[in-house]
């Protein structure tokens, strides 16, 4: 039977969630933007709470909560309506734990899941966005050939989100001569291998500014088999691209509700030609689309996020879910400045920002997990 309700632990992580957004979050995400940089404080009390930590187990110094693409879902729409970048980083770790917890060898969990299951916040990153006109995770130019009892790994990745402090990140490369996800393999590689260069500055990118993301690069890098996720079995690579996707739309629907959330009190508020303008029937139109779009969009991230809490082949969901979400969250964007009118293109309110976090949410994925 078909059902939205959620489980009293659903509710008390959204509750925790909204309530950290609104009141550590929303206040310092202007000075954060401003001065590209988040407050390392945020990051630990974020972490402490098990926003970004929730599912690992507590014999691994975790929370213990159940593993769900769902209840992740509900915590980076939250956390992306406070603000998208500080949501961006404060579950970006999760990209890194999620896959060791559904895909991991008891090894592989028993070595890496106690480094990142503490209270405080302990970056780690995954590289899965490569340079070039498009990034296409189903043909992946960064490779991993197999030598006896160990991969070699060559090729570059951009956009890692904490690339320049993480001491383990998790590296998706092409393990055959075909593409397709079925030949994605996911590798855990420390900070200080053999062949790995971190591009000693940090990319420069239109939205999500705080986020400090970096440059890699790959050459002859040696991995045991030890550390290939998942061991001779490797990982469901559909599976973990589509946890990726559930993740990025449901930051998109935590930007798109704050916009919608801004512009109805300021439509209210804002008088020309003698009356409010949101009694003018085209702003009350855009206002009405926009609500219909954020719960449109939601119902999406969840049946997609429900589909792989299933265990199904979730891609077709997920696939639409991201589409949707992500058109959408730059109509509703940039519809918020036309709202606000001149308003919407100066620092003073965040219009402008959000409109650039959206455009950045959709050009690069991998950033978050669900």
């Amino acid at each position: 039977m078909i059902t939205f309700d959620l489980n009293k632990e659903q509710q008390l992580i959204i509750k925790t969630a909204k309530e950290f957004a609104s009141g550590e979050m929303k206040d310092i995400a202007r000075d954060c933007d401003e001065n590209d940089e988040i407050p390392k404080k945020l990051l630990d009390k974020a972490w402490k709470m098990g926003l970004a930590n929730a599912a690992v187990p507590e014999e691994y110094d975790g929370i213990g909560m159940e593993r769900s693409a769902i209840t992740s879902a509900l915590i980076c729409e939250e956390l992306g309506y406070g603000c998208a970048s500080l949501a961006a980083a404060i579950m970006a770790p999760s990209t890194f734990i999620h896959p060791i917890i559904d895909f991991g060898t008891e090894e592989q969990r028993k070595k890496y899941l106690p480094i990142y299951g503490g209270e405080k916040f302990a970056p780690a990153a995954a590289a899965v966005h490569e340079p070039g006109f498009t990034s296409d995770v189903t043909d992946m130019k960064t490779t991993a050939q197999r030598k006896g009892d160990e991969w070699v790994l060559n090729g570059t990745k951009r956009l890692v989100a904490f690339g320049n402090s993480a001491q383990h990140f998790l590296v998706l490369a092409k393990t055959g001569d075909q593409s397709g996800l079925a030949n994605l393999g996911a590798f855990i590689i420390p900070r200080d291998a053999e062949g790995l260069t971190i591009g000693d500055e940090l990319e420069q990118t239109m939205g999500l500014k705080p986020l400090p993301m970096a440059k890699m690069t790959f050459q002859d890098v040696i991995v045991p088999e030890s550390d290939h996720l998942g061991g001779e079995k490797g990982i469901d690579g559909r599976r973990l691209i589509n946890s990726l996707r559930v993740a990025n739309s449901a930051l998109c629907v935590g930007l798109s509700k704050a916009v919608l959330d801004s512009c109805i009190p300021y439509a209210k508020d804002r008088i020309a030609f003698g009356e409010p303008i949101a009694k003018k029937q085209a702003i009350a139109f855009m206002l009405s689309d926009m609500h219909t779009e954020v719960e449109a969009m939601r119902w999406m991230v969840w049946k997609a996020a429900s589909q792989l809490d299933q265990n199904g082949d979730a891609t077709k969901a997920t696939t639409l879910a991201q589409h949707y979400a992500n058109k959408n969250t730059m109509l509703i964007a940039d519809n918020g400045v036309q709202i606000y009118g001149g308003h919407g293109y100066i620092r003073e309110f965040p219009l402008e920002m959000w409109l650039r976090n959206a455009r950045t949410l959709t050009v690069i994925e991998g950033i978050v997990s669900a």
